[in-house]
C-alpha cells in the first residue's frame, strides 16, 4: 500500500502529469487532495494499472477526494513555451482550480517551477510512494486519455485511440503518410524528415 501522507501537519495536493512524451495532444495534469487516513488497496501509479482499473479508481478517487482538479496545455502552448515548462504550467493550472488551498505540493519527478508562495517536495517515481500522487496521475491519465479518444474520431489515420499520441511506430507511419494535423507538436523530431503541415 501507498503512503498516505509525507506531512501529517499539512494539507497536502499531490501533483502529476500525463502526456509529456507524446507527439500530438496536449499535456494534462491534476493536483488532488485526499483525506488523511485515506485508505485504497489498489490505487497505484497510473502506468501500474489496467485501463479498466484506472476508470474505476477515477470514479473512487472524485468520490473520495478533499478537492481535485486537471490542467491542460495544449499542443501549440507546448510548442510555444517547451513541454518542460507546459508541464509545470499545466500542473499549476490543476493548483489553481482547486477548491482548497493546500500548504504543501508533492510533485511526481525531480524539477518544479514553484507556484506562488506554496512550498512543494519533488519526488521521484513519487507516483508509486504517495497516494496523492498516484491518485494524480490517473486523473491526468484518463482524462487525457478521453481526449484523445475524442480527436481519434477526427483524425482516425494516427491511431490514437490505440496510441494516445505516443510515437509508436504506427503512429510515425502514419505521420509518414499524412503529415501532420493541427494537434501534433511540430516542436518535437516527428519523423525523420521532418514534415510540413498541409
Amino acid at each position: 500500500m501507498l503512503k498516505n501522507e509525507f506531512d501529517k501537519n499539512l494539507i497536502e495536493a499531490g501533483c502529476d502529469e500525463a502526456g509529456r512524451g507524446c507527439l500530438a495532444g496536449p499535456v494534462y495534469a491534476a493536483a488532488v487532495i485526499l483525506p488523511k487516513s485515506y485508505k485504497n488497496d489498489i490505487l497505484n501509479d497510473s502506468k501500474q494499472l489496467n485501463e479498466k482499473t484506472r476508470y474505476q479508481l477515477r470514479e473512487q478517487i472524485e468520490k473520495d477526494a478533499i478537492a481535485y482538479a486537471v490542467g491542460i496545455v495544449d499542443n501549440l502552448e507546448i510548442d510555444k513555451i517547451n513541454i518542460l515548462n507546459a508541464s509545470f504550467l499545466a500542473m499549476h493550472r490543476a493548483i489553481e482550480s482547486l477548491n482548497i488551498v493546500p500548504e504543501l505540493l508533492l510533485i511526481d519527478g525531480n524539477r518544479f517551477k514553484p507556484y506562488k508562495n506554496i512550498q512543494h517536495k519533488c519526488i521521484i517515481k513519487g507516483d508509486s510512494i504517495y497516494m496523492s500522487i498516484a491518485a494524480a496521475s490517473i486523473l491526468a491519465k484518463t482524462y487525457r486519455d478521453d481526449y484523445m479518444q475524442q480527436i481519434h474520431t477526427k483524425y482516425p489515420q494516427y491511431n490514437w485511440d490505440k496510441n494516445k499520441g505516443y510515437p509508436t511506430k504506427a503512429h510515425r507511419d502514419a505521420l509518414q503518410e499524412n503529415g501532420t494535423c493541427e494537434y501534433h507538436r511540430l516542436s518535437y523530431r516527428l519523423i525523420d524528415s521532418q514534415l510540413k503541415l498541409f
